[in-house]
Formats: C-alpha cells, structure tokens, sequence
C-alpha cells in the first residue's frame, strides 16, 4: 500500500489541477451565454466549445451532465 500511495503521489504532480465544481459552473453558464445557447438541442455546440478548456480538468461526463440540466 506505501509503494501505491508514493506512485500516486508521484502521478499527481504531472497532472493539471481539477477544477472546482464552482469553476466548472461558472465557465458552462459564461460559454452558454457566449454561443447564446437556449435549448437541449445547442448542447453539442456548447460541449464542443467548452472541452477544449476542460479536458484533463474536469470529467466529461459530470460536465455534460450539467450542461444539459442548464439547457433543459
């Protein structure tokens, strides 16, 4: 268990940083603003345009998850 918890350790410090639920948020609810998104059916244009910005930071599920509850 020590040898996994020091690889771990390792791994983590080469990976970018997560964002917050909060910054997450903040940044789907400015990206709707700017595509002018308004309905279920912009979601791709919205995850297309937001991914980019996420990928590594954020998991892509949790993120659509969110930018579909916003649309609907």
């Amino acid at each position: 268990m020590e040898k996994e918890t020091a690889e771990l350790k390792v791994v983590q410090e080469f990976m970018p940083a997560q964002m917050s639920d909060e910054e997450v948020d903040a940044l789907i609810k400015k990206t709707i603003a700017e595509i002018g998104a308004s309905s279920i059916k912009d979601m791709g244009k919205v995850m297309k345009a937001l991914m980019p910005q996420l990928t590594g930071k954020a998991d892509g599920k949790t993120v659509g998850e969110k930018v579909k509850a916003l649309l609907s």
